[in-house]
């Protein structure tokens, strides 16, 4: 049976692994929108292929360069965040939620709002906006299916269990490029020595988040929303080698864990397929080659954002979209070579300790949060 799939975030990593597994079943899907920030040669090229509905960018600038070359093909086009909302909006048996940043929350709630299934990789939805979209996921009973490695894990390993059995989740950490080295080596750490991350291939700012751990806390956060068993039964533990991509422990001392390879067309699969399986391309494991799976606690004195995160989802309301935000603006600082490695998590700290907003009640209020946060932020970064 044709399904529909709306991918919100086409052009980047995520978009593009989801891509490849729908070419190789094409006569299983029918896609409805492909959106793209700014490029619209990838985005036309992708709606051509795929015989999209609609094609929109995000950056109205380049729609006119997106509208020329999908002339003939029958392909609507459009342009803006408004735009991207609308397409979020169409009706679609699955909605991959993968555009980058808080430009991505009104077009994940248009998708939840439509009570389909969202495959969500978009992580300020549930970091900065949690509370709220996790009451419209209820309102509109949509089924919220993670794509992220870990939460995927967690929800493979929760599968036909009753969560009030679960004594403890574990999510697993690579430790990222930086996780042997010492005070004095991480003080020096360059942009360029940040995004090597040695197992997986990410974008800049998800690399660096690795590399300062930041990532695994905005993963703590996420998972204290997808999954309520309380913050007291989430933990973190650094495995260098991300076979097992996240344990859960129940009641009875035993344990699940979800092994697979560090390719994301795993998870991506897992939610395109639920609650069957489908064929990936990934080369299956081979554990004898592997030879051996490390674990270790994480060190919060060289890596103080796992502190820092669980102290914002600790203070809830507005406090993990303030942890975000500052995040956001503290690496751009980095990469941009005005901040060092070192001061990145404490930015965010102070930031936290300087602004305290309201509680968000709405998206908007989400949205007001993180502007705000941001603005001050970056009057933080500023010589005095």
């Amino acid at each position: 049976m044709t399904r529909t799939i709306s991918i919100l975030g086409a052009t980047g990593s995520i978009g593009a692994s989801t891509l490849d597994l729908i070419r190789r079943n094409r006569d299983q899907w029918k896609v409805v929108a492909l959106t793209a920030n700014s490029n619209a040669a990838e985005l036309s090229a992708l709606a051509r292929e795929f015989s999209a509905e609609i094609a929109v960018v995000a950056d109205e600038s380049h729609l006119a360069s997106l509208r020329d070359a999908l002339v003939g093909s029958g392909i609507a086009t459009a342009g803006g965040p408004a735009a991207l909302t609308e397409a979020a909006s169409r009706p679609a048996d699955i909605t991959i939620a993968a555009i980058v940043g808080c430009a991505g929350l009104a077009p994940t709630m248009a998708a939840i709002e439509q009570g389909r299934t969202v495959g969500l990789a978009n992580k300020e939805a549930l970091v900065s906006a949690g509370d709220v979209m996790m009451q419209a996921v209820a309102r509109y009973g949509t089924t919220l299916l993670p794509v992220d490695s870990e939460h995927n894990a967690i929800f493979q390993c929760l599968a036909g269990n009753d969560p009030a059995n679960v004594r403890m989740i574990t999510l697993t950490a690579s430790g990222g490029p930086f996780r042997d080295w010492t005070a004095e080596q991480l003080a020096a750490a360059t942009p360029a020595q940040a995004v090597k991350h040695p197992n997986w291939d990410m974008g800049a700012k998800i690399s660096v988040d690795s590399a300062t751990m930041m990532n695994k806390g905005l993963e703590l956060i996420e998972a204290w929303h997808l999954f309520p068993v309380g913050l007291d039964k989430l933990r973190i533990v650094v495995h260098p080698q991300s076979i097992v991509h996240s344990m859960v422990e129940y009641r009875d001392c035993s344990t699940l864990a979800q092994l697979g390879p560090s390719d994301m067309r795993v998870p991506i699969a897992s939610v395109l397929a639920w609650p069957t399986r489908m064929d990936t391309p990934c080369a299956p494991l081979d554990l004898a080659a592997i030879g051996e799976l490390t674990f270790r606690a994480p060190d919060e004195l060289r890596f103080p954002a796992t502190r820092i995160a669980r102290a914002a989802a600790e203070a809830g309301g507005a406090m993990p979209a303030v942890l975000n935000a500052g995040n956001e603006v503290a690496v751009a600082a980095f990469l941009a070579g005005k901040l060092s490695f070192t001061r990145i998590a404490l930015e965010v700290e102070a930031l936290m300790a300087r602004f305290a907003p309201p509680a968000p009640t709405s998206l908007e209020d989400v949205i007001a949060v993180d502007a705000e946060a941001r603005a001050l932020a970056v009057q933080m970064l500023e010589p005095a």
